[in-house]
């Protein structure tokens, strides 16, 4: 039996046409009608009726299909597996990571993990915190790093830092050793205030925040990299971690403000796993270390 036959095969069921098998594999229609052929006579059934110009499977191609896909998935997975020890890797990787805590210092991190374990090849994907439980539970990846906890029963959870939420504003253009502090109730009374760009302390942080300023206007942004670029243009104020703008105060293109009225929340980064396996522990000790 070969490969081909069986692509051949999965193809066509999932297109109902021989023409567009042939056109979606680069193969001659005649090609495909002989893949198929071959198939069937290596196991003994009929796989497909012809209904018209189009193929539906029988009994026993539907039955055959999740075996055809399985092997497919197994061969694929070899390949991959074969290829990646040859490039010097032993273990594989895969994080989900939120677009907020990419923004961090998080690429320094993986840098200095990647150096420290050249044998690991990482994978990385950028999911929202609010579903990175469902990629992690799916086994999509190994962990994930997000700015929510996870409740799942099924999953582990560890909060890794918590870090100091900032009220920022552009910066005013004044040398800031000889500028004076900011007022919070005067940046806070007349600008817009960015909200949203961070999943875990917003609601909460708006109620607080009317109680001492009930008619503040507010605007949502759902992203940090686009709330700091507002906040850069004159659009807004907003309360963002510290590690997101520290880049951007050693700059001088933000400035903080001191909040004296209440207590900012803490932006909390925690790590999201189904198993607690080696390359996990390894991996979660070693981030660990350094702090946001």
């Amino acid at each position: 039996m070969e490969f081909s036959w069986i692509r051949t095969f999965i193809t066509a069921a999932k297109t109902g046409n021989f023409r567009k098998t042939a056109e979606h594999l680069f193969i001659s229609q005649p090609s495909v009608t002989v893949h198929i052929k071959q198939l069937e006579k290596e196991l003994g059934v009929q796989l497909f009726q012809r209904d018209g110009k189009r193929v539906k499977l029988t009994e026993a191609g539907s039955k055959y299909l999740n075996h055809a896909i399985h092997l497919t998935e197994v061969y694929e997975a070899g390949i991959e597996d074969i290829k990646t020890f040859s490039q010097g890797f032993t273990t594989k990787l895969t994080l989900a990571i939120s677009p907020l805590i990419a923004d961090t210092i998080m690429p320094f991190v993986l840098k200095q993990y990647i150096k420290k374990h050249p044998e690991v090849e990482i994978t990385i994907e950028i999911v929202e915190s609010k579903d990175i439980e469902q990629v992690v539970n799916e086994e999509t990846v190994d962990i994930g790093l997000s700015c929510l906890p996870s409740f799942h029963p099924d999953l582990m959870n560890q909060l890794l830092y918590d870090d100091k939420v900032v009220l920022v504003a552009p910066h005013d253009g004044i040398d800031f050793e000889a500028a004076l502090p900011l007022d919070e109730e005067e940046i806070l009374s007349s600008n817009r205030l960015l909200t949203h760009n961070h999943p875990g302390y917003w609601d909460a942080l708006i109620q607080n925040i009317k109680l001492f300023y009930p008619g503040i206007q507010m605007m949502k942004v759902s992203q940090t990299h686009i709330t700091k670029r507002f906040i850069i243009e004159g659009l807004g104020v907003s309360f963002l971690p510290y590690s997101t703008v520290r880049k951007e105060l050693l700059e001088g293109k933000m400035i903080k403000v001191d909040i004296q009225s209440f207590l900012p929340p803490k932006a909390n980064t925690y790590a999201i796993y189904k198993f607690d396996h080696q390359k996990q522990r390894e991996f979660l000790e070693f981030i660990s270390q350094y702090h946001l």
